[in-house]
């Protein structure tokens, strides 16, 4: 069982809510710089609200990544 599943809360400052995703730090920075987050190394945890932002905000690169991976 990882942390998500022992319930831990997001990573995101001023959020208290469960988390529901880990994802790696790079990948939030690449997509999310704005985002302020408490911790800068490993995974960050997000609750379901911002990991909804968060794939809002990479819908197009996931797609330009997608293409990539066809072409290949």
């Amino acid at each position: 069982m990882g942390r998500v599943g022992k319930g831990v809360k997001c990573s995101v400052k001023g959020c208290e809510n469960r988390a529901v995703r880990s994802i790696s730090v790079v990948e939030l920075e690449r997509a999310w710089k704005e985002l302020e987050i408490e911790q800068t190394a490993g995974r960050i945890y997000l609750c379901e609200r911002h990991y909804k932002e968060y794939k809002k905000r990479t819908r197009k690169l996931r797609k330009i990544e997608k293409w990539r991976w066809m072409k290949q």
